[in-house]
């Protein structure tokens, strides 16, 4: 086995694969460092070369497909990057300009907020390096961030209160709101993360203090923000009552495990509806029966945006609907392909590369349009469409689902094909799993230098975990 390369992807539709591999390659221009005089030293990160910004949501997002680079790129050293330029009082900006390191705020957003989502990126890099030191040496960092925004949004109704442009949804048509849904929804799910976190440093103190914390604000939000006729979440005005805006931010609130099972199937039924968030291409920003959505997604007014589709495939998994999860991810999969495949044409003229965007429209292939904004989405934009290219091919649509810590593989199988992962390392074991049909039947093939438990779950019928050795070794999924 090659210890140098990337994983490989094998699954029926090859352009699954040739888009996986090609981001590998694309993401090889994304690497920069700090300017000589910022904080943030010689480590180089990942960022969007046309941007030139330390951009604290790209860092976040695109911790999650370096995780499978094999190494070959860090998937933390952004993050470190934003540690590095937290200030005194536990500040850290939306984005930092890379060559002076100086915050860089929204007209709107003075203080330059965003979603706090630092603790969810490291447990899932936990998860994926089993770095136990990594959570003692950034635990502070993040404790600091999470007192600063107390410090500053937190309300005395307990709820915070932040500028539109902290949800990260800018010309969302959320005019009166004054408490946002995704922002208070993020700070429940960071302080769940954290307590988390607490668990795995065996500091009971911290786990127990932020699991208070998260029941505090879970309560608040369920009890002043769900709308029982409407079966859904909404932002608050100044005066807490509800502003019945549908915006795919709301679903942050199934990552942060909010909503019990009732709710989350009244939620989830909205992701089906075709007048609601159910659209060709999943899932609009606005909901499609909004007065002001738009076809052609004019920004946060119906565009299509891959981190927010992956976040909301992200919440589906918390509640267990993993096929409705993979059926959403082949989807906008096929709409980036197609729409790739669209800006092919003009590409071959000009000589460069196929494009992938920031933002695409609900209902047709091609790159969203923002009449106003004629530069905007913005092209090969990594950050985003490697959510989609990589995590969601590996975690959704090949269906595997990896803990370092506890050495446990899980393979969700929802059809049977030939599809699976090779060369995947796992902190010095590198392993590969393979599903083949043989004149014996459906067959998985694994090779593994370490023994791991491998979980398997076939069309939710059977279910089995078992020990795999080191070496190679197959197995009849008819016998299990």
């Amino acid at each position: 086995m090659n210890k140098k390369d990337f994983p490989h992807i094998h699954f029926y539709d090859q352009d699954f694969v040739d888009i996986y591999d090609r981001t590998w390659a694309w993401i090889a221009d994304c690497w920069t460092n700090g300017g000589s005089q910022t904080k943030i030293g010689k480590i180089k990160f990942f960022y969007y070369p046309e941007k030139k910004k330390l951009d604290f949501l790209e860092q976040v997002f695109s911790s999650f497909f370096l995780v499978y680079s094999n190494r070959i790129y860090s998937a933390s050293n952004g993050l470190d990057a934003l540690y590095a330029l937290q200030e005194p009082d536990g500040a850290i900006r939306t984005a930092y300009d890379i060559e002076t390191g100086q915050a860089v705020m929204p007209a709107d957003n003075p203080l330059g907020v965003t979603l706090p989502l630092l603790a969810w990126a490291e447990f899932n890099l936990y998860h994926k390096t089993a770095n136990k030191k990594r959570v003692k040496e950034v635990m502070p960092a993040l404790s600091k961030h999470y007192k600063w925004l107390e410090a500053n949004f937190k309300m005395p109704n307990g709820l915070f209160a932040t500028p539109l442009s902290s949800t990260g949804m800018d010309n969302s048509p959320r005019e009166n709101a004054r408490y946002f849904i995704d922002f208070n929804a993020a700070i429940a799910m960071n302080a769940l993360y954290l307590s988390a976190l607490g668990d795995i440093l065996n500091d009971k103190d911290a786990s127990f203090l932020y699991k208070r914390d998260y029941f505090s604000i879970k309560t608040r939000i369920n009890s002043k923000m769900w709308n029982a006729d409407d079966g859904f979440y909404y932002d608050l005005d100044e005066n807490e009552n509800q502003v019945k805006t549908k915006t795919i931010g709301t679903y942050w609130i199934l990552l942060a495990e909010i909503p019990n099972e009732e709710r989350a199937e009244k939620l989830v039924a909205k992701l089906k509806d075709p007048h609601c968030f159910g659209t060709e291409n999943p899932f609009p920003s606005l909901s499609a029966d909004h007065p002001a959505f738009d076809r052609k997604g004019q920004g946060f007014r119906g565009s299509v945006f891959p981190w927010l589709t992956f976040m909301v495939i992200k919440g589906l998994e918390k509640y267990y609907f993993y096929e409705l999860a993979r059926d959403s991810a082949i989807r906008h999969l096929y709409y980036i392909l197609d729409s790739m495949h669209a800006s092919d044409h003009e590409s071959n003229r000009h000589h460069s590369r196929p494009t992938v965007w920031s933002a695409y429209q609900p209902m047709n292939e091609g790159k969203a349009i923002w009449d106003e904004h004629p530069d905007w989405p913005l092209p090969n934009h990594f950050p985003s469409n490697g959510l989609s290219t990589v995590t969601l091919i590996i975690e959704n649509i090949v269906g595997l689902y990896i803990s370092l810590p506890r050495k446990t593989v899980d393979w969700i199988i929802p059809n049977l094909e030939v599809m699976g992962i090779e060369n995947l390392s796992l902190k010095r074991n590198m392993i590969t799993i393979l599903s083949s049909k043989s004149g014996r039947g459906w067959e998985i093939h694994m090779e593994s230098e370490k023994l791991y438990y491998f979980t398997i779950n076939v069309l939710g019928k059977k279910k089995k975990t078992l020990p795999i050795p080191s070496g190679k070794c197959s197995m009849l999924i008819d016998k299990i």
